[in-house]
């Protein structure tokens, strides 16, 4: 299947789609957070001076992200199609990683940019609650999401919280900050012809959108 780029604003679904995909196409799903912690793990060189800086709180640098990136997409997990979220984040990323897909010569697939109207993204965030024990999230003006009990986990049963930056007003800067840094990307990705906008008000119709836009480019969607 189509290699997948998913672009937006937190808060817009982006984790829940990935999630979709993957339980339904068995696509990889690659977080960069994640990835790099799991990279920590792995003994040798690079693993080990990803572990340092993690540890460290420093920054890690492109040229590691790229690399962790390259390692990551050539492994037999991610033959089938993968998924980067939060990943390219700026121009640099997004050249680095034409630069590593020519390099290993994969197609670039897809990218979905997601959107959400503003009223719908700010219930999102500021209705956002975590589970402190196994990290479910919950949101009390959703439905779906919404906690049984006030505070309570619906999965374990343990205690839920508010992220302090989940407020309206780190919110607004949060989505200023990433149009500000995406809109160069979108335009690069624009004119490779390779870009999607998508509504990801609901995830039903989110998930039916990406299916479409693969069926076209003639990928095999049950």
């Amino acid at each position: 299947m189509r290699n997948l780029i998913l672009l937006a604003v937190q808060g817009a679904g982006k984790g829940t789609l990935a999630k979709a995909l993957k339980e339904k196409y068995g696509y990889e799903h690659i977080s960069t957070g994640d990835l790099l912690r799991e990279r920590a793990l792995v003994g040798d060189e690079l693993g080990m001076k990803i572990k340092n800086l993690i540890d460290n709180g420093i920054f890690v640098s492109n040229d590691i992200i790229f690399e962790a990136i390259e390692y990551k997409i050539s492994q037999p997990e991610c033959a089938n199609g993968y998924i980067l979220d939060g990943f390219p984040r700026n121009i640099e990323q997004a050249e680095g990683y034409s630069k590593i897909l020519e390099k290993l010569n994969k197609d670039l697939g897809v990218v979905i940019n997601m959107t959400i109207p503003e009223d719908l993204l700010v219930n999102r965030i500021i209705g956002r609650r975590m589970c402190k024990d196994c990290g479910a999230i919950h949101n009390i003006y959703s439905e779906q999401l919404k906690p049984l009990k006030e505070g309570i986990c619906n999965k374990c049963g343990g205690a839920l919280y508010q992220r302090d930056d989940d407020n309206e007003e780190a919110m607004k800067t949060r989505v200023e900050t990433y149009f500000k840094v995406t809109a160069p990307i979108i335009d690069y990705y624009k004119e490779k012809n390779v870009l999607y906008e998508i509504d990801s008000s609901e995830l039903e119709q989110t998930l039916r959108s990406v299916e479409e836009i693969l069926k076209k480019l003639g990928d095999k969607i049950d």
